[in-house]
């Protein structure tokens, strides 16, 4: 019986018992688990361990996280969501963008229609201000806790003159450097980056950039921070570099259907780049978009990152003292309204909330090409081949703008230019005798046989020159009336163009007019109507085709009014209107200058500064130029509006 039962194990197979299995199953089962788990933890470290040795390289710009390449051909060759690698993109830290990635921009144009950047951007939500909470992210070296004024750039703006600019008080200026393309997804230069960059700085404003993004995936978005922190590297980037993304809502967009948690990961993604290239990353949108991360994940955009919100309230800052959004940001966009010395139209103003002690230097000591102004940024000229002459006499200049420009040539009825292009401002480009040169759309005709006719003819506009007399007295040309708005309107045909900036509204009414434009000095439109009189009453304009009406007072026919009626000491309020006022005002940030003329442009001079807590008794204010009148130590002096607050 041993014997038949040892040769039975050693060569036979054994039966087992239900009772074994009972035991066995379970036993084997543990053993599988734990090696795979071995398996996988194994694999996790030496990711892991990958991940974090090419963030480290890649901060030096010499290797890239394996990683985001990885997500980045998934999500291109697979049709792999953003959303399915959040995961991953968690574990892994972004990195600067590897030289390979970098891609070649050409300049955009005036006119892109894919541009996702528009100039009437308006971001605001019209709510009160509240207390601001700045945040306690990291301080970069230099930066100090100093409240300083700023403005936002871009094409929109049209040539800067940045020395004007810098004498108006603007301590810091955010740069629009590029855009990707709304529908397309193609990079471009903004035309005016260079130069506002150039000259800003060389004026003693310190800069900040932004890009304007539509990534739809994590490779575009450090594509888009690979060519930004490029373009920027030749320049002293002193203010915050920022994310910018809107229209993602809209049906031609191509950030369309894109989720809150991946639009929020693209911005990461590009801010840790700029982050990882020795830049302060600056995240931007408008309050309605990151209140209760509507639209954006804020408790991980704000935790990391700066925040720029924009919300325009009724009363601009310091009225409104800050922003009502409710979570931590560094700066304030709160008007797009705003009316600064050196630019034409309106541009966005900016409260930061910190400030730096000096310039930080350029990432690459190679200078940057110096560059010229552009004379048409912001001008969208449209090319035409025409020959043309002057309907009586009209000033060839040099650059598109009466404001600055010189006068090369009068060219008269009867002799001829070519008209190579023409822009919704009013103003067309011509070649007289080879030179580029520019002139006021109104005041040129194709009709090459047509005679000069004098001031109040029949003509209509044909008797008008640039800034005559003839222009002035051409209100009669056309008789009648008509009625619009309730009110009656003469009926007249001139060229106009705003003092400074006019509100373009639907109807001759502040309370029921809608604002559907504005209208800036140097732009020239045609006025048909005049009901009142020239300080209270309404004009009724043509501009692009469109009916619209404008308040009379604000608007000149003269298209050089500026130049006749510059401020002088005979005259110190020289086209201006104010209007009575009382109280006792002090400098809003401890310090304003007092000037004996109510601009900052020669001859005016600084006669006395108003600092601390001394007063100056306020007799009226220009409402529409931004000017206050004061009586200071027995003087009548000037001072910009804007920095003056009522004294307790």
């Amino acid at each position: 019986m041993r014997k038949r039962r040892r040769n039975g194990r050693s060569g036979g197979k054994r039966n087992l018992s239900p009772e074994m299995l009972v035991w066995m199953i379970p036993a084997l089962a543990l053993v599988i688990l734990i090696a795979v788990l071995v398996f996988l933890l194994a694999g996790r470290g030496e990711k892991s361990a990958s991940a974090l040795s090419g963030a480290e390289t890649g901060a030096a710009g010499t290797q890239t996280e394996p990683t985001v390449t990885e997500t980045a051909q998934t999500a291109e060759e697979t049709g792999e969501t953003l959303s399915e690698t959040a995961e991953e993109s968690e574990e892994t830290p972004s990195s600067a963008v590897p030289a390979e990635q970098n891609v070649a921009a050409e300049v955009g144009s005036m006119d892109d229609a894919e541009d996702p950047q528009t100039p009437s951007d308006t971001n605001g939500d019209g709510q009160t201000g509240a207390a601001v909470d700045v945040g306690a992210l990291q301080v970069p070296e230099g930066e100090t806790g100093d409240v300083t004024l700023g403005i936002d750039v871009s094409k929109y703006q049209g040539t800067i003159d940045w020395g004007q600019v810098k004498a108006s008080g603007v301590e810091f200026a955010m740069i629009r450097v590029g855009y990707r393309t709304k529908s397309t997804g193609i990079i471009y230069e903004d035309p005016g980056a260079r130069y506002n960059l150039q000259e800003a700085t060389a004026n003693g404003i310190k800069a900040g950039a932004y890009f304007f993004s539509s990534a739809v995936n994590r490779q575009e978005a450090q594509e888009e921070a690979a060519w930004l922190c490029s373009f920027i590297a030749k320049y002293r980037i002193t203010y915050p570099v920022a994310y910018n993304c809107e229209d993602f809502q809209s049906a031609d967009s191509r950030q369309y259907g894109l989720t809150k948690e991946e639009r929020t990961q693209l911005a990461c993604t590009f801010l840790d780049s700029v982050a990882a290239a020795g830049y302060t990353p600056m995240f931007y949108a408008s309050r309605n978009e990151m209140e209760g991360s509507a639209q954006w994940d804020m408790e991980t955009l704000g935790s990391r990152y700066r925040v720029w919100v924009s919300q325009y309230p009724e009363k601009p800052f310091p009225e409104t003292p800050a922003s009502s959004y409710s979570g931590a940001h560094a700066m304030w966009q709160y008007t797009s309204q705003g009316q600064v010395a050196g630019i034409r139209g309106s541009v966005d103003v900016n409260v930061a909330y910190f400030g730096y002690s000096k310039e930080a230097q350029a990432k690459d000591q190679n200078p940057a090409e110096i560059v010229e102004a552009n004379p048409e940024v912001g001008m969208n000229f449209t090319e035409v081949d025409e020959t043309v002459t002057a309907k009586d006499q009209t000033n060839l200049r040099n650059l598109p703008t009466t404001e600055g420009s010189q006068v090369v040539y009068t060219l008269k009825n009867g002799e001829t230019a070519q008209r190579t292009a023409t822009s919704p401002s009013g103003w067309d480009r011509v070649i007289y005798n080879g030179q580029r040169l520019y002139a006021v759309h109104s005041f040129l005709t194709t009709e090459l046989g047509a005679k000069s006719q004098p001031a109040g003819g029949s003509g209509g506009a044909a008797g008008q020159s640039e800034g005559s007399s003839a222009e002035k007295s051409q209100g009669s040309a056309g008789a009648g009336s008509f009625q619009a708005g309730g009110l009656t309107f003469r009926t007249v045909n001139e060229a106009v163009t705003a003092r400074d900036k006019v509100n373009l509204r639907d109807n001759p009414s502040t309370e029921t007019g809608n604002i559907v434009g504005t209208l800036s000095y140097g732009e020239a439109v045609v006025r048909t109507g005049v009901s009142g009189s020239s300080d209270t009453g309404w004009s009724r304009l043509e501009v692009n085709g469109q009916i619209v009406y404008a308040s009379s007072r604000l608007l000149a026919t003269s298209m050089d009014y500026k130049e006749k009626e510059k401020p002088t000491a005979e005259n110190p309020e020289a086209g201006m209107h104010f209007v009575a006022a009382s109280g006792t005002v002090k400098a809003k940030s401890g310090e304003t200058n007092l000037r004996n003329l109510p601009t900052t442009n020669e001859p005016s001079q600084v006669v006395a500064q108003l600092t601390g807590d001394a007063t100056a008794q306020r007799l009226a204010v220009d409402p529409d130029r931004g000017w206050t009148r004061l009586s200071y130590n027995g003087q009548v002096l000037y001072a910009v509006s804007g920095y003056l607050t009522a004294a307790e």
